[in-house]
């Protein structure tokens, strides 16, 4: 089954715990602060696979977790790191932030990598606290946390060549004439409801992988039948074979059409060469319109018209050829064209305070990471992160917006109650 749309949750490993411990050794009564820091959380990475060719495989698995960093020890041994999750994905996935929209990546080249999302660094252990001082400190941190978000993964098939056309027009014939590929065929519109990949082999030098697509109607740019579907496929070829149905009632307004949805899809696609055939021709009736289709066809523009028979197998070699050399000519697509990944900048250390009826909530991702990683069970670290609030504004802008003593301030996951 081919499967170009999925979305999955994928969450990176928390970081380990740095832990308070003290050398203990004979005859070293007061030995010094050793606690370890801990280890960080593994990665969860995204890496194509050149055997893969669909997204099937994430209907039956939506979630990827990766396992979390080890917990610091004594004598200043570091927790161990967790391992990286790698999830394999086909070339031609688009990366999205399912909630905000935004472009994470382009997977294209086979063994290409990204890190959707980023292990937890590992809490500090008392060793890191120690100075001239505070030479005992038992003072340590919780890991990090790992970081969480659905992923939206769109597949856009990656061809050489695409064959479009109307539904029915043939192109799931021609692609089974050319190719090994096996796609359904039958004379009825939307035979074809996803894309089908073939490679025809001209000659011994001459490889030519193809994409037979899913049949236009109008409206597709705004979805409408299977619109987005077959177009957004259409996106990653670089010629297009135009199919035109010999038999359809009006040949020309079908290819004025498709060319039109290309142009309100994405101006870029109607830019792409284009051979245009008319197939079919094996019928006595297309026999007999077709020069005067071929004439209407070069009055519009179009330099080369090619008649062929899909079933029959007249005439595709030379089509074939004729895409080959349009291939050839047309610009590889370079390095900065790929889709840009959009990384709004923030700042960590903003926050802002509401009144809800139970309290005060405070949110931010510095305040809400330092309340994750502190030991609430620790009056140092309780200490330590009271200094954090004064060092980031959030107590004087507490006290600003009337906090009152034994108000419950909420944040993150934790509850907690406002003392002078």
């Amino acid at each position: 089954m081919f499967i170009d749309q999925a979305d999955i949750f994928v969450r990176s490993g928390r970081g380990g715990n740095g832990v308070v411990h003290f050398r203990r050794e004979k005859y070293v009564p007061r030995g010094g602060p050793d606690g370890g820091d801990g280890g960080k959380g593994g990665d969860v990475i995204l890496e194509v696979a050149p055997v893969q060719n669909t997204l099937v495989v994430f209907r039956h698995q939506t979630r990827f977790i990766a396992p979390d960093g080890g917990n610091g020890a004594k004598q200043n041994m570091t927790g161990r790191s967790g391992e990286d999750l790698v999830v394999a994905v086909p070339a031609g996935t688009v990366v999205y932030n399912q909630a905000s929209g935004e472009v994470l990546g382009d997977m294209v080249t086979p063994g290409q990598r990204l890190v959707v999302a980023v292990g937890g660094k590992g809490g500090r252990g008392n060793a890191r606290f120690a100075n001239s001082v505070r030479q005992a400190p038992r003072i340590a941190e919780r890991g990090e946390p790992g970081q969480e978000l659905t992923i939206h993964l769109e597949l856009k098939l990656i061809a050489d060549i695409g064959i479009i056309g109307v539904p029915n027009a043939g192109k799931s014939t021609l692609l089974a004439a050319v190719t090994n590929a096996r796609p359904k065929i039958a004379p009825y519109p939307f035979t074809t409801i996803e894309p089908n990949l073939g490679v025809a082999q001209l000659d011994s030098e001459t490889n030519l992988v193809l994409a037979d697509i899913p049949g236009l109607i109008e409206g597709a740019h705004q979805g409408i039948g299977l619109g987005h579907d077959f177009l957004r496929h259409v996106q990653r070829t670089r010629v297009l074979i135009h199919l035109l149905d010999g038999m359809a009632e009006d040949p020309l307004l079908d290819y004025a059409q498709i060319n039109s949805e290309l142009s309100l899809f994405d101006p870029q696609l109607a830019r792409k060469p284009q051979a245009v055939a008319i197939n079919k021709i094996d019928l006595p009736d297309v026999q007999e319109r077709l020069p005067e289709l071929t004439s209407q066809l070069k009055q519009r523009g179009v330099s080369e018209v090619f008649a062929i028979s899909a079933v029959a197998g007249t005439g595709v070699r030379q089509l074939l050829y004729r895409a080959s050399q349009l291939l050839e000519q047309a610009p590889l697509p370079e390095a900065d064209e790929a889709i840009p990944v959009y990384r709004p900048e923030s700042d960590p250390r903003q926050f802002s305070i509401s009144h809800i009826d139970a309290g005060w909530r405070v949110s931010g991702e510095a305040i809400e990471r330092a309340a994750e990683m502190t030991y609430w069970e620790n009056y140092a670290s309780i200490r330590r992160f009271q200094r954090i609030l004064e060092t980031l504004g959030i107590d004087a802008a507490l006290r600003k917006a009337g906090v009152q003593e034994g108000d419950t301030v909420f944040i993150g996951d934790f509850e907690l109650e406002w003392q002078d």
